[in-house]
């Protein structure tokens, strides 16, 4: 039989029964009368093909099959009291579970490190999975719990998936060290003659930069096409291409190559994170808690 086609009270009237040993006593236990208890009894053991109590002068004794069951019993209506008594709450000095975040591999070296500092001092027992989901499927992953939440860039995402912005940034180039044309600023002119890299992880496309210069009737040429910033970036440290990338992701890519990161000549909007949640888990106290500590990462 389903768990659903079965009245849980009744196990609630079958532990009283157990433990008092006796109808008169389970009743007041429950603050129920005896009639509702002997009611409930009856249900139960037409549910269990089994008297479950024996009535021995002044005392109900339990049979086998009620000996049997009532530690799982129990140990089932402690759990469901717990959980109540639970709701509302989230400790996580003492919580163990595993939050899934889909995070773009491009975003993991500017939100990973301050967040799992954060992370590691409050909550032991606390893990994090950063894993990469195709946007078209990020509602439904929301809204069936696989992903706790997410951060992306600004996306057309139905009002049932919540947002916050937590980080803005700007564009930026990087040229290497000794460039023999460009050092310490560069203008448009200079800009649109270089050849560039482009860093992205569709095959093919324009990048935002192309966007903006294609609206200004302007063009520039795109010599290598590439997956990650990081090789990018190594590739500007050995050549004469320029890389246009987010300026937080560059200062921490390009430690290791020390190429030149200059303002990009051209007006160009933001680059705006933000976090992703399902209204579903709005007031959920361990998501609530994972939101809190992503945004506090970046104020």
């Amino acid at each position: 039989m389903h768990i659903s086609r079965v009245d849980l009270n009744l196990f609630s009237v079958f532990e009283a029964i157990y433990t008092e040993g006796s109808v008169t006593r389970a009743s007041q236990q429950l603050n129920l009368t005896q009639p509702a208890i002997s009611h409930a009894l009856n249900r139960l053991r037409q549910l269990f093909d089994d008297p479950l109590f024996v009535r021995q002068g002044h005392s109900m004794v339990s049979t086998p099959l009620a000996r049997s069951i009532i530690e799982p019993v129990r140990q089932a209506l402690r759990g469901l009291e717990v959980t109540l008594a639970d709701t509302g709450k989230f400790d996580p000095a003492q919580a163990s579970k595993q939050f899934n975040l889909a995070l773009r591999d491009v975003l993991e070296s500017t939100i990973l490190p301050p967040l799992m500092e954060s992370i590691t001092q409050q909550a032991p027992q606390i893990n994090l999975a950063a894993i990469q989901v195709e946007r078209r499927e990020l509602v439904s992953e929301l809204g069936a719990g696989t992903l706790d939440v997410a951060i992306d860039m600004l996306l057309p995402l139905p009002n049932e998936i919540r947002r916050q912005k937590i980080l803005q940034d700007n564009t930026v180039i990087l040229v290497r060290r000794d460039h023999p044309l460009i050092q310490g600023s560069i203008d448009l002119d200079t800009y649109l003659r270089a050849e560039h890299i482009l860093a992205s992880s569709r095959r093919k496309g324009m990048g935002l930069e192309d966007f903006e210069l294609s609206r200004l009737g302007l063009q520039r040429r795109i010599r290598l096409r590439c997956q990650h910033y990081f090789a990018a970036c190594r590739v500007v440290s050995q050549t004469d291409l320029l890389l246009t990338m987010p300026e937080a992701y560059a200062k921490i890519a390009n430690q290791q190559f020390d190429n030149q990161i200059l303002p990009l000549p051209l007006s160009m909007p933001s680059w705006d994170v933000y976090l992703y949640w399902h209204q579903n888990v709005e007031n959920d106290p361990s998501n609530r808690w994972l939101r809190q500590q992503i945004m506090m990462s970046f104020t």
